[in-house]
């Protein structure tokens, strides 16, 4: 079965600019490829990791992947998807994300021998002469055509900057210097970057008259059509220090039952007729196949010890097991005693807010050793501490030791 073929099977291709010419190419050669990653924050979240297990299948067909951390793009921002103008970053905040993402990267992809690259698209755009970037690239855009992007029609009647109208003549840019560099003739990315992407094989063609492809990947949506990976706490990071393995691992436990194959076959290296056999089963059956689906994506992104370690600590907790040893644990020092509760679990942010809190407690969303809150200002005392630790459930499925320093 060809790349092409598979990555079909399991669901990754959304759009083609030339499909059967991307078909004969993948099938006779081995390319050289780039996906674009802005470091807007210091961890990839779950909407990253299918587009690196897109890089992923990819190489293992023998094609070179180049994961390009846009440095320079991020001090514009990247208008797609956003109704509003995105933060702005600072050079400073910018490198420590590039750093921090460049170490996630090399649990996916494998680097050695130049099987595969990381650029920063700062080492050529941050010193651009702008009068000659505008001769030389911007000739080649059609503004009638850039306006009637996704992209940019959703932010025309709320406003687009001429800061964020660059964006998609640095992306394209990216691409003529990828190519130009690496011999990269083709670009993978989200399916909201559709009109970005074109823009780079356009300027290809026209500029370097070679030809140039793109492919789309499907975005990680569930059965109604929202984006997964949003939890009470934000996105679903892949740092553990922002998400625990444990919440991680529960997320995926956790999906709607008309999710499961989709996500199996999207984030894991099952192969599909097992894929299909487990998002066949029905009713309490299903769970069998949620645990499964949790426990592979939790090991590709956290390590085999990691997943074993929050598989336990749910079956301890849902399973009437007694090992607690990898339940997310926080602490507080024995001068918080007596504070209230909703005070104890923001301090530990075991929930990222005290506004969230409370609503979650007015909610009945927060549990202490099995009894809801109904009172934020309810008193933590040593007396609710058993065996050195307090338990805390925050919503349906997630728990955690507090133990005192």
């Amino acid at each position: 079965m060809s790349v092409i073929d598979t990555l079909l099977e399991r669901g990754y291709i959304k759009q083609f600019t030339h499909e059967q010419e991307t078909r004969e190419l993948l099938d006779k050669e081995k390319i050289t490829f780039y996906i674009g990653f802005d470091p807007t924050a210091d961890s990839l979240h779950v909407g990253h990791f299918i587009a690196m297990m897109f890089m992923a299948h990819m190489q293992k067909a023998g094609h070179r992947p180049i994961a390009l951390i846009g440095g320079g793009t991020a001090m514009i921002g990247d208008p797609s998807g956003k109704t509003d103008m995105r933060k702005m970053l600072t050079a400073e905040q910018i490198q420590h994300n590039v750093e921090s993402i460049k170490k996630q990267m090399e649990r996916f992809i494998d680097f050695e021998d130049d099987k595969a690259l990381i650029v920063n698209n700062a080492d050529w755009l941050l010193n651009l002469n702008y009068v000659e970037f505008i001769r030389d690239i911007g000739v080649h855009f059609s503004v009638n055509r850039m306006l009637t992007a996704e992209c940019f029609k959703q932010r025309m009647e709320t406003g687009l900057t001429f800061l964020e109208f660059n964006y998609m003549l640095m992306q394209g840019y990216d691409f003529l210097v990828l190519n130009q560099k690496y011999n990269c003739v083709m670009e993978l990315g989200g399916d909201d970057q559709w009109s970005n992407m074109i823009a780079g094989v356009d300027l290809i063609r026209k500029k370097e008259r070679k030809p140039a492809f793109a492919m789309t990947c499907t975005l990680l949506t569930n059965s109604e059509g929202k984006k997964m990976g949003k939890t009470e706490n934000g996105a679903l990071w892949l740092d553990p220090a922002k998400t625990s393995p444990y919440e991680f691992y529960q997320y995926w436990r956790n999906v709607g039952d008309a999710d499961v194959e989709k996500c199996l076959a999207l984030l894991t290296f099952l192969p599909m007729d097992e894929v299909r056999r487990l998002g066949a089963l029905k009713d309490k059956e299903i769970n069998e196949a949620k645990k499964i689906l949790a426990f592979e994506v939790t090991k590709l992104v956290h390590g085999e010890e990691e997943a074993k370690k929050a598989k336990e600590a749910s079956e301890a907790l849902f399973g009437g097991g007694i090992n607690l040893d990898n339940v997310p644990t926080v602490t507080i020092s024995k001068d918080d005693l007596g504070q209230g509760v909703l005070e104890i679990i923001s301090k530990t942010k075991i929930v990222p807010s005290k506004s969230e809190g409370r609503r979650l407690i007015q909610q009945g969303g927060i549990s202490v050793n099995g009894e809801k809150v109904s009172d934020p200002f309810l008193p933590v005392i040593e007396d609710m501490f058993e065996d050195g630790h307090m338990m805390v459930k925050r919503g349906k499925k997630n728990f955690y030791k507090v133990e005192i320093e």
